[in-house]
């Protein structure tokens, strides 16, 4: 897929607020600090589409960009470590949850995990969310630049294997980086044959 354009459509806390299109979206969401907005401007090909801050939690609000005219980009507030206050991190969560449970112009969401790191439970809880909930998801692990090959096999299969105690299917891995352009064809293209798929069913 080429991204011809992408351009920001709306900010909010409520998903009755999102936009009444019926174009298809997906949404990209991970524990705060993981790259996710590096990551949406690698895959947009645009610097400063997505707010990057060293802080921790920047992302706040329910982010819509439309890409190519045809799908939504949908970024949203990391859950885990930010600096905000505990009722805060309390909205955050209702307005996710209720974004996951209620709109139905979602067609997946990508859970983006550091690759770094093993296994953690706040990800996996999240993941098994998603799953209990009926909602299609792949895992992107970020920052594959920052190991060597052998570390990253070897920590995507941490991941496997922890999912495969409660999983008989796992769900599609991307491993990227944002500086590299690593993976960015790789989830395009996948984003690309959903829409296919969608348009001939």
């Amino acid at each position: 897929m080429q991204i011809k354009s992408a351009k920001f459509v709306i900010s909010n806390q409520n998903v009755a607020n999102c936009p009444k299109t019926n174009i298809p979206e997906y949404a990209f969401i991970g524990r705060s600090n993981v790259g996710k907005s590096s990551l949406i401007n690698m895959l947009t090909n645009q610097k400063n589409l997505a707010k990057t801050s060293s802080k921790p939690g920047k992302t706040q609000l329910i982010n819509h960009f439309i890409i190519n005219d045809n799908w939504n980009l949908v970024d949203l507030p990391g859950y885990g470590y930010a600096k905000v206050s505990r009722s805060q991190k309390n909205i955050f969560q209702k307005f996710i949850t209720n974004y996951f449970k209620e709109r139905k112009q979602l067609v997946s969401a990508f859970v983006l995990i550091d690759i770094r790191h093993s296994p953690l439970p706040i990800d996996i809880d999240f993941i098994n969310w998603l799953a209990y909930n009926s909602i299609s998801f792949s895992i992107i692990f970020t920052k594959c630049d920052k190991l060597k090959p052998n570390v990253i096999k070897s920590n995507i299969e941490k991941y496997k294997q922890k999912l495969m105690q409660d999983w008989e299917v796992l769900p599609n891995f991307f491993t990227t980086s944002s500086s590299k352009f690593i993976g960015r064809d790789e989830i395009l293209d996948f984003i690309q044959k959903v829409n296919e798929n969608l348009v001939k069913s």
